[in-house]
């Protein structure tokens, strides 16, 4: 008699354990859902917290604009937040811009312009394949001030730089990506950064070869992070640090 009880006290015990992890489990999922403490510097874009790494970014204001939606009439409220970081000497070293929806409300199905075309120069990522319904555009350029290139590639970016004198004075490399869904989510990140942020200095071959990794791998951090913000409740995007430090 004493064994059987003790056998049945173990399975309670066990039955309550397992509650319990049940319990902490069901916590913690819904613990994704909450928001996520602010960082230390922090500007809303629309529905989007845009959280960046430190609080040397100053920030440039923010507007409202109206897309064109395809086919038929109509158009989708965006609002486009912009972020500046300076180095030691005040200049410019990088410019964010980063455009979402204005407002939370679902617009589905929704059908979205715009393709993600391959370019000579430039490292181009299309995780959708031109699709209708989706966008997920990575594209990165180098040499951005150079021939023009910002002017001809992206014109309202390069006016609004001009209009503002906002332009990075050493040559900067520039990231756009676009992430939207057929729900209606939209997200779009242009950034304008100092090489030296991106871009370590080499002196061998070797070296050379894989000086372009730091500014690709940042760049993907960069899109997955907007690419999540999309569905998180509070709009969370945390801007990736830059590879390299400020130059002095």
């Amino acid at each position: 008699m004493s064994r059987m009880k003790n056998l049945k006290d173990m399975l309670s015990l066990k039955s309550r354990c397992g509650s319990l992890l049940v319990a902490a489990s069901a916590v913690a999922v819904l613990g994704g859902c909450a928001p996520i403490p602010a960082g230390p510097a922090e500007y809303s874009a629309g529905r989007t917290r845009v959280v960046l790494p430190n609080t040397a970014w100053e920030d440039l204001g923010a507007s409202n604009e109206a897309l064109p939606l395809a086919p038929g009439p109509g158009v989708f409220p965006l609002q486009t937040r912009a972020m500046a970081l300076r180095g030691a000497n005040k200049e410019l070293v990088a410019v964010l811009l980063v455009q979402t929806n204005r407002t939370d409300q679902p617009r589905s199905p929704t059908l979205w312009t715009g393709a993600c075309p391959q370019q000579q120069g430039l490292l181009v990522e299309d995780a959708t394949s031109e699709s209708p319904v989706r966008i997920d555009c990575m594209r990165f350029k180098r040499w951005a001030n150079n021939a023009g290139w910002i002017e001809k590639n992206h014109p309202d970016v390069a006016h609004w730089m001009a209009q503002r004198s906002a332009e990075p004075a050493q040559p900067y490399s520039h990231l756009n990506y676009r992430f939207a869904t057929e729900g209606g989510s939209y997200v779009e990140v242009n950034a304008m950064v100092d090489q030296r942020l991106l871009r370590p200095k080499t002196s061998n071959n070797e070296e050379f070869l894989r000086a372009g990794q730091p500014a690709h791998e940042w760049s993907k951090k960069v899109a997955d992070a907007a690419r999540l913000s999309t569905g998180m409740a509070d709009g969370f995007f945390a801007v990736p640090p830059f590879p390299l430090p400020l130059p002095q």
